[in-house]
């Protein structure tokens, strides 16, 4: 389940880089159309855009955290308990290897 939100996150995060450069390039198009309400409206998306972009930086370094306290906590967990890990690995790879050779 994490890692399929994981993949998602990493999609959002990819379709929102996406999305502000075809912002930006469309800023960088209308740069010629004059009139004080277009100088207006490209300031106003502008904001958003770099504002858009700071939360993305937060987003990724509060997602790049949380997999490292992840980690962390399952080397702990590890390290403490090293038999529970292997007996825990050992059923995982059971469960796994007779829903595969189901198919």
């Amino acid at each position: 389940m994490n890692e399929l939100t994981a993949a998602n996150k990493d999609k959002l995060m990819s379709d929102l880089r996406l999305v502000i450069a075809d912002a930006e390039e469309l800023l960088r198009l209308t740069v010629d159309q004059v009139g004080e309400s277009a100088a207006g409206v490209r300031n106003r998306v502008q904001d958003r855009l770099d504002q858009a972009k700071v939360d993305l930086l937060q987003l990724q370094q509060a997602a790049v955290t949380k997999v490292k306290a992840a980690g962390h906590a399952a080397d702990d967990f590890v390290q403490d308990n090293p038999w529970k890990a292997i007996g825990i690995a050992a059923g995982a790879g059971l469960v796994l290897g007779l829903l595969v050779s189901r198919r």
